[in-house]
């Protein structure tokens, strides 16, 4: 993968110091080809995955062309649930952290519309928004195009998916012709290109073409955990583990400074390494690392590259990476001459999407395993320990000790089993007592007659009412944050619905439904009963 900078691509000081906050040091694959035609003002077509770098893709070009002096409404990026909506303005955020004067505003449908429209009428220069919430402005006039000069579709395939192209094409109908005109798809399907013809002008397609990748003799492990737990499980898996040599790969600078003192603290042997440290500080880390003198190494992609250590028993993903070919190049830090190595992913909430997005790139499983409980920590500890007690029994002569253990026993008043217990426990380092953590449970919804891994839900509204599967799909989506491609099938009847939903996602689907409307209409929805 060649390198660039993101000084090398012509971006203002401002944008760049926020970058710099951010932690990352280069830019990715589709960032480095489609933020240069953005610039120059031309029509993009971008082909990239979620995970990609995408969002700074569209979103520092089009803060470059933002008058801060102005409160008009100049950009709007559409976005196909509200949980990317707010994704996206929080990422625009970030990268205007030094343009003062930025007003981003996420609009979605389940949010206060009144509280919007006060925003809107306080000025903004860019909104976030579903299309659904958009169209509901423009018919309220409370949002006006007349200053519009960039407009983004994000995951647009996902947008068609869920029923949105009339909204989507009402939307660029009503914006000033002379604009730039910016679309993001995982896919190319004919719709997209349709639109591309019809609302775009000679638009540059930017594709990221990723390899077909298989990953052999590393075993590929995955733990979904709470952010604030990280830590404790990682230092967890490396007690069981206990690995010659790790590799932890954070995604920002910033993280691998904070969890190396962490380590550090804990009293692991660890070091960090990302593009800050000077050439002699890498060297200096470097070298410990492969004389065994550091036992982990804590690193960002970039500062990664070009370590070629045979002995790297494990690797841990901290944080995902951007993109999936990162990953490839991460987990193949191990297993290195003919050895088996370890791979370990970290992944918090919706993130297991993004894992599904990897697997399917690498050819490979990457197989669910339970967060190790403290009993597993002391158990292994345990084991290790006697396992040097029975070879020492085994190898060494031990008569001279044994007779000062035998004159401690007699002076004192205990057992040889209370002074082995208290050995034991001294060699072990204390005991643990931080809480345990347990992997999220779904809730138990019994069988709704669902496929394996789905959850079957009732909703009462169905064809009388004029309802599509299209409405029930974008309903579900667009309340709970879920892509709409996990949604499964979807089964009409004149007065009712059944649509299957992940059972993983299925008490969030049916908490964010609980206040939701459908064509206007209140609707109730609740787990299935089996056929």
């Amino acid at each position: 993968m060649e390198t660039v900078k993101f000084e090398d691509l012509n971006i203002s000081g401002a944008i760049l110091k926020a970058i710099t906050d951010m932690g990352f040091e280069e830019a990715t694959p589709i960032q480095a080809k489609a933020i240069p035609i953005e610039l120059m003002g031309g029509d993009v077509v971008g082909q990239a995955q979620t995970g990609t770098g995408k969002t700074a893709a569209f979103g520092i070009p089009l803060l470059q062309k933002i008058d801060a002096k102005s409160k008009k409404l100049q950009a709007i990026v559409l976005c196909p649930t509200r949980e990317l909506a707010i994704q996206v303005a929080d990422e625009i955020r970030n990268l205007a952290k030094y343009m003062h004067g930025i007003k981003v505003l996420p609009i979605y449908g389940g949010q206060d519309i009144v509280k919007q429209i006060r925003s809107l009428k306080v000025g903004t220069q860019i909104i976030i928004g579903t299309p659904g919430r958009v169209m509901d402005h423009m018919r309220r006039k409370t949002v006006k195009f007349d200053h519009i000069h960039t407009v983004i579709l994000d995951e647009a395939d996902e947008m068609l998916n869920m029923g949105f192209r009339e909204d989507i094409e009402m939307i660029l109908s009503q914006v000033p012709e002379e604009r730039q005109t910016i679309m993001f798809s995982a896919t190319m399907p004919k719709p997209i290109l349709d639109i591309t013809r019809q609302y775009q002008k000679n638009a540059q397609m930017v594709k990221v073409v990723k390899k077909e990748l298989t990953v052999p003799k590393i075993e590929q492990y995955y733990y979904e955990v709470k952010p604030k737990n990280k830590e404790e499980v990682l230092c967890r898996l490396l007690d069981i583990y206990a690995p010659k040599l790790s590799l932890i790969f954070c995604n920002t600078k910033r993280q691998v400074d904070e969890l190396t003192l962490a380590l550090q603290n804990r009293g692991y042997f660890a070091e960090g390494l990302h593009g800050d440290l000077k050439q002699s500080q890498r060297d200096r880390v470097m070298n410990g690392f492969r004389n065994g003198k550091t036992d982990i190494l804590v690193a960002t992609d970039v500062a990664a590259r070009g370590i070629d250590v045979d002995d790297v028993e494990a690797v841990f993903n901290y944080d995902l990476p951007q993109d999936d070919e990162y990953y490839v190049h991460r987990i193949g830090r191990t297993g290195r001459a003919g050895r088996t190595g370890r791979a370990f992913s970290f992944v918090i909430g919706r993130e297991v999407y993004k894992l599904r997005e990897i697997q399917n790139y690498c050819k490979t499983k990457i197989m669910l395993q339970p967060i190790p409980s403290l009993n597993d920590v002391t158990n292994t500890k345990v084991d290790k320990v006697m396992e040097k007690v029975k070879n020492m029994i085994l190898e060494e002569d031990l008569s001279a000790t044994m007779r000062l253990v035998e004159k401690r026993l007699n002076d004192e008043d205990f057992t040889a089993l209370d002074m082995a217990a208290a050995f034991l426990k001294m060699a072990m380092g204390g005991n643990d007592s931080q809480e345990d953590i347990e992997r999220p449970a779904y809730g138990d919804f019994g069988d709704t007659g669902a496929e394996e891994g789905m959850v079957r839900l009732f909703v009462n509204i169905g064809k009388r009412q004029n309802v599509r599967p299209g409405d029930i799909l974008g309903a579900v989506a667009g309340e709970s944050g879920m892509p709409g491609k996990l949604v499964g099938s979807i089964d009409m009847y004149d007065k009712y619905t059944f649509v299957e939903v992940p059972r993983e996602y299925a008490k969030e689907v049916l908490k964010a439904m609980q206040n939701a409307k459908i064509k206007g209409k209140s609707i109730n929805i609740e787990p299935a009963n089996k056929k």
